[in-house]
């Protein structure tokens, strides 16, 4: 590879480099290790200052509040010079808790404890004591002092629940701002070697990038990808080409994903049934959008030959995810069948309207209102039995049409009288009931149409008793063989002759299984085929 892209290089193919790609990483993956870093240290330096200003301020008041509670100080105020009382018991507390200063002063303000004593007998200073001594509010302040600008918890002293005085407890903010400083460092310091970590690390990734691309530069990596696969990954589509033994030559990336392929092994030279076994082995048929079940996916195939000098030396495969359509296709199906059945009820009706006009041109009037009463109460009780049990519309249309579709085709359908459905389906689990139902009974109905007249029985048994969705269909035709049960869901088999079957038992445990139900195959007391739907009421039950 590196001797192909240095000789490549010599005769100019691939495009000039301006930026080395390791050094494009490293830059890019700095910055933004940089700006992060800066961005969280300023938050956290902000969030920091304003957390240890707030514990700061709340300490002050904390410790005002409670120097105003101590009675030795409310009572020297009653004396001739209570700083010579006040001054004694402050100074030890100022020195515990680590305060700048602690001012006692009375209703006008006069200091009776300073930390410089020479400040005793003077007017308190920052004009911040109205809230403590005309309002009785203790409080957090910040305001400049005799020592400076300070962070202040002021709180009133009570006398007899009259106030006396006001205490001041503060910490300078140049102490303040020095915590926060030294705090900030340890953040920074970290943050600088987690920069230096995120260099050292992107300098590693660039050079095992670097090696995982053979050296090459991203311009050089598309430009190679462009020219060889130009047409193979220009489509989403599947794409797999075979030759004249069926024998895959290209497959691209897409079909691989969608029949799930194993990314590192290489299919060249591998049989096309291995991985698609749907397939038909003709390679000179030619068709389009066929569906098929390809893995758990359902996909529209498309099959053209190949040929070179009128010979047939392979074929191309195309197909495509039919995923997000699947719903519409079901709809299509089911409208399908609807319009089946309305056109066999239409037919229906039009042979005993026939039939009435045949008695009533005979003058045969009570053979007539006979018959007329005998099909209304037919219909009448099939339809009354629908609309009491089964709660479900497109469910209760489906059997009606069916049974209609029956009666054209001479097929006895008879539904047991102990079904019932009236739980609330959830739409992909009414999907899946009416795919698999109408494709089940659709084969049923062709299983026993050429049978003897008495021997076209199809009986239908549904119950939603328990914790699943259960529909029995039974027909008496001649049944699966033994040979034929293990292949009876996969796609493209089937035992009906000509071409394009083999699809509905297929999309039809593809939807059940989707709603974590089953289809299942077991013996029929009719001699026919004895099918199992079964759809847990709750998803993953």
């Amino acid at each position: 590879m590196a001797n192909t892209k240095r000789n490549i290089r010599k005769i100019g193919i691939y495009p000039k480099v301006k930026f080395n790609l390791k050094l494009k990483m490293i830059t890019l993956i700095s910055l933004l290790l940089v700006g992060i870093c800066i961005t969280f240290a300023l938050f956290l330096h902000h969030f920091l200052s304003k957390t240890i200003e707030d514990q700061m301020g709340k300490r002050a008041l904390s410790v005002a509040q409670s120097i105003a509670n101590i009675p030795e100080i409310k009572n020297a105020f009653s004396l001739g010079d209570p700083s010579l009382v006040i001054q004694d018991i402050v100074t030890p507390i100022q020195e515990e808790v680590g305060a700048e200063f602690i001012v006692v002063g009375n209703r006008n303000g006069t200091r009776y404890s300073h930390p410089d004593a020479n400040k005793i007998g003077k007017k308190m200073v920052g004009g911040d004591n109205d809230r403590a001594l005309l309002h009785g509010q203790s409080y957090i302040s910040k305001k400049e002092g005799s020592l400076g600008l300070s962070i202040r918890g002021k709180a009133p002293i009570y006398a007899n629940q009259e106030i006396i005085g006001v205490v001041s407890v503060g910490f300078l903010n140049d102490s303040i701002q020095d915590i926060i400083t030294n705090q900030s460092k340890s953040i920074w310091y970290t943050l600088g070697i987690i920069v230096l970590i995120g260099i050292i690390g992107a300098i590693i990734i660039s050079y095992h990038i670097k090696r995982l691309l053979y050296n090459m530069e991203p311009e050089e990596i598309s430009h190679l990808y462009l020219q060889n696969e130009a047409i193979l990954q220009s489509t989403h589509e599947g794409i797999i080409a075979i030759d004249h033994n069926g024998f895959i030559t290209t497959i691209n990336s897409a079909a691989m994903q969608i029949l799930q392929c194993k990314q590192d092994y290489d299919y060249k030279k591998t049989s096309i049934e291995q991985i698609l076994p749907a397939i038909t082995d003709s390679r000179e048929e030619i068709f389009h959008d066929r569906e098929m079940v390809l893995g758990d996916q359902v996909v529209l195939v498309n099959q053209t030959p190949v040929y070179s000098e009128n010979v047939i030396t392979g074929a191309v495969i195309t197909f495509r995810k039919k995923s997000e359509l699947q719903k519409i296709t079901e709809e299509l199906s089911r409208i399908k069948q609807y319009a089946n059945a309305q056109r066999a009820q239409t037919h229906e009706h039009s042979n005993k309207l026939h039939i009435i006009l045949g008695l009533l041109l005979n003058n045969k009037i009570k053979e007539a209102i006979h018959f007329i009463k005998k099909e209304n109460n037919l219909q009448s009780e099939r339809l009354k039995f629908l609309t009491e049990n089964v709660t479900d519309p497109l469910i209760h249309a489906l059997l009606l049409g069916k049974s209609n579709q029956a009666l054209e085709l001479g097929v006895t359908l008879s539904i047991n009288p102990y079904s019932q459905l009236t739980y609330k389906l959830s739409e992909a689990q009414q999907d899946a009931i009416l795919t698999s139902l109408g494709n089940i009974i659709e084969n049923a109905f062709e299983a026993v149409k050429n049978n003897m007249e008495k021997e076209r029985n199809v009986s239908i048994f549904f119950t939603d008793i328990g914790k699943e969705v259960v529909f029995e269909i039974e027909d008496s035709g001649a049944g699966v063989e033994q040979k034929d049960i293990p292949h009876l869901f996969e796609q493209g088999f089937s035992t009906k002759p000509g071409v394009h079957h083999g699809t509905g038992l297929a999309l039809s445990k593809q939807a059940v299984y989707a709603v974590g139900g089953e289809i299942i195959l077991e013996e029929a007391e009719l001699g026919g085929a004895y099918f199992i739907i079964s759809i847990p009421k709750e998803l993953g039950g």
